[in-house]
């Protein structure tokens, strides 16, 4: 074969290759275009943006520079700052210590601190910590305590967010936030029917928090529960509904977290045999304090990223917020504020348009966040680009497999490929992340705004077609 000829074969390859891309793009836009426009779809308003990973190259566009509300998408923005702004290697770091005979708790703003799924993971029992902290106590012979300080002043004291819904403040989802977490600042209630009667009590059980019985026994009919806080009055819940056999157990978002740690320790170091003689404080320790420590209980920011986008943990991502607010405050005080900046800053920095997005919270709850999926799709470009991939990827729910996708893509061709995280609020469904393909990787960011019970179908649709293709 000639110079020429092999020219000419070369070039007529080239031709090829590039119609069928165009020929697949085309397909691919047909076939999402026919997804958002049917008819249940209609009213709903999507932002799309689908990429090549390894080129940046667009093969789907729709809205994607249209700043909306994400929902938990805003997780995804969160833990890659964080990942950027701390670092892979970070750890929460509670101290535990003596002050004289005062014994002192500095908290680092550890969200996972009591988490059951975390504890689950490790084969740690519920309350490990405390009898780890009695237990330190016993090896210094220490059998009397004076005073317990809790210092939660990593944070500063705003722990709920004010665009966070009133109304469902006593969610779990909506759990303060505070510099010492604990049980993911949630007691768990149940309900049991005993002949007739009902019984409501919680975990962990605490003198911290009262609550008033108002459940009606029921045999026949509808039946169910709720937990309301009373106006005015601290950690006193209101249990109401009708109970058949058992309701419940359901978390219930409690108040002044780092004091329900406090509490909690207190009575457990009662139970161990230590005496505690003084009072509780919430304060900043003093600077003249001649601290010495006891024990350290330490979470690795991987497990943070874990909860945060395979199971959605809000907490965990209000506290990576505060966090890397506290880091840009000189180690404390870390608020929206200064967490927000640190993100606006992360983002700027690769390039995007600040008409594009608005930070408000860090868990997506507050409808004023505001995010474009080509915003979206930057950070994951971006993180995925970066050394601190693997740690990401590991943290995205997998469909099929685990996390809030484990339902879907349970078919052998989807199972273990799509990687991503989910978002929902009232009237936002959203999804985004990353395809593993024949023909390479795909980063998706999926944004639906005045969604209906038909958007998350649709949505998964798209991302099937993005595989498919």
């Amino acid at each position: 074969m000639n110079k020429k000829i092999r020219k000419l074969s070369t070039v007529s390859l080239f031709i090829f290759f590039a119609s069928f891309a165009v020929t697949a793009r085309a397909d691919l836009t047909k076939q999402i275009n026919g997804i958002i426009n049917q008819p249940s779809q209609k009213k709903v308003k999507y932002g799309i943006r689908i990429i090549k990973a390894d080129s940046g190259h667009s093969v789907y566009s729709h809205n994607g520079q249209k700043a909306m509300v994400p929902a938990s998408n805003m997780k995804l923005i969160v833990t890659a700052a964080a990942l950027k702004y701390l670092g892979a290697d970070y750890q929460y770091t509670t101290k535990v210590g003596l002050c004289g005979d005062t014994l002192v708790v500095i908290g680092s703003g550890d969200p996972l601190l009591g988490d059951e799924v975390t504890d689950s993971k490790y084969g740690r029992a519920p309350d490990w910590i405390f009898e780890h902290i009695a237990t330190a106590l016993k090896t210094k012979a220490v059998a009397v305590i004076e005073d317990i300080i809790v210092d939660s002043t990593i944070f500063d004291d705003q722990r709920v967010h004010p665009n966070w819904p009133v109304q469902e403040l006593n969610r779990w989802y909506a759990s303060e936030v505070s510099g010492l977490n604990y049980n993911c600042n949630c007691v768990d209630v149940t309900a049991v029917n005993r002949g007739g009667k009902v019984t409501v009590f919680f975990e962990p059980q605490t003198a911290f928090i009262k609550i008033t019985n108002q459940v009606t026994a029921v045999n026949t009919g509808k039946h169910g529960i709720g937990a309301y806080r009373q106006h005015g009055k601290v950690n006193e819940l209101i249990v109401k509904g009708r109970c058949k056999e058992q309701e419940g157990p359901f978390a219930v978002a409690i108040e002044r977290p780092a004091g329900f740690f406090g509490f909690l320790l207190a009575e457990n170091l009662t139970r161990a045999g230590i005496q505690v003689q003084g009072r509780l404080s919430e304060k900043r320790l003093d600077a003249d304090c001649n601290f010495v420590l006891l024990y350290a209980c330490e979470t690795s920011i991987k497990d943070c990223l874990a909860r945060c986008n395979k199971n959605s943990l809000q907490l965990a991502a209000e506290a990576l917020v505060k966090t890397m607010g506290a880091k840009a405050n000189g180690g404390r005080a870390g608020s929206w504020a200064a967490g927000r900046e640190v993100i606006t800053q992360y983002l700027l920095a690769l390039g995007l348009q600040k008409k594009q997005f608005h930070i408000d919270d860090g868990s997506g709850l507050s409808k004023e966040n505001r995010l474009s999926a080509k915003v979206i799709t930057g950070v994951l470009t971006d993180i995925y680009n970066s050394r601190h991939w693997t740690v990401y990827k590991d943290s995205l729910a997998v469909g099929g497999v685990d996390g809030t996708i484990g339902k879907y893509f349970a078919q052998t061709k989807y199972k273990g490929k799509i990687f991503g995280k989910t978002g929902y609020i009232s009237g936002v469904k959203s999804f985004s992340g990353l395809c593993t393909t024949e023909n390479g990787d795909y980063i998706f960011s999926i944004l639906a705004n005045n969604a209906n019970g038909k958007t998350r179908p649709a949505i998964n649709d798209i991302v099937k077609a993005v595989f498919n293709n």
